[in-house]
């Protein structure tokens, strides 16, 4: 059975199979992996990434063995809408109900700003990680850096684990507490680390963008994804709406998109 984390990836690795590995200066899969992480530090260097943040976040890094495995045994997601919906959304309601009621005060607010109503964002946190519950144990650094060496999309994953660095180093997650699926994405909604700095807002003002254990920074964040994805207030968001192409850019899978209609669309009407 596939789980709610293995469908991001999967529906991320169809779209990265078609990407061709480019001819860099560190050859991916060729001599050590410690020699091509060697060059991809100073390549970090070399983009402005501090030594300090190199440091903290690439020293001891080893292959992922396991990661490779989950990367090379991907299966096409088969299940219906039916059958996806029917086995995610019902065992996920009550909960996702109270949640909209326990941050009520933070969802208007981040509707207020983004545009994006509660209930699709308790939806997506629900579906991304059990509203936080399941987040992923894998060091996303690790992950990117055994994704990057090797050789079927490694220019993408290099790209991602140099935003990885850089959220390490503007403070927002300490390198030891950056873990998150095995592709990596990360935090309660999954963002991979691109998303991360281009969406992730500090929404309870801390001072940190945490989209690990902060539900207003998780929330926000995810509504900032979406607004900067063509949202629409006000707009209705199942098939065929205004903002149902936004929530295919958080999910290109159709499958997974609907689900995410559908139970924001049940949210809204629970009592």
């Amino acid at each position: 059975m596939i789980s709610r984390l293995s469908l991001r990836a999967l529906t991320l690795g169809a779209l990265l199979l078609t990407s061709a590995a480019p001819v860099f200066a560190a050859p991916c899969g060729t001599g050590s992996f410690e020699t091509w992480l060697e060059d991809f530090k100073k390549e970090a260097a070399a983009k402005g990434i501090s030594a300090t943040a190199i440091q903290a976040g690439l020293t001891g890094i080893t292959p992922d063995k396991s990661v490779l495995a989950r990367d090379q045994s991907q299966k096409v997601f088969s299940q219906t809408f039916e059958e996806f919906s029917g086995r995610m959304v019902p065992p996920r309601l009550t909960r996702g109900s109270n949640m909209l009621k326990q941050y009520g005060s933070v969802l208007g607010r981040i509707e207020q700003a983004y545009g994006v109503p509660g209930e699709v964002l308790v939806a997506i946190w629900g579906l991304e990680t059990d509203f936080g519950v399941n987040i992923g144990k894998f060091s996303t650094l690790r992950a990117l850096a055994t994704l990057a060496y090797d050789c079927r999309r490694t220019d993408l994953f290099k790209a991602e684990l140099m935003d990885a660095l850089r959220i390490v180093e503007r403070g927002d997650i300490a390198p030891q507490d950056l873990r998150g699926a095995w592709a990596g994405e990360i935090g309660q909604t999954q963002f991979m680390p691109s998303s991360y700095i281009k969406f992730a807002v500090d929404f309870d003002g801390n001072g940190r963008r945490d989209l690990l254990r902060s539900p207003p920074d998780v929330l926000a964040s995810t509504a900032n994804f979406l607004a900067g994805h063509g949202w629409q207030r006000g707009k209705d968001w199942e098939p065929g709406g205004a903002n149902f192409a936004a929530i295919k850019e958080w999910n290109k899978s159709e499958v997974y998109a609907k689900t995410i209609a559908n139970f924001a669309t049940q949210l809204s009407r629970a009592p």
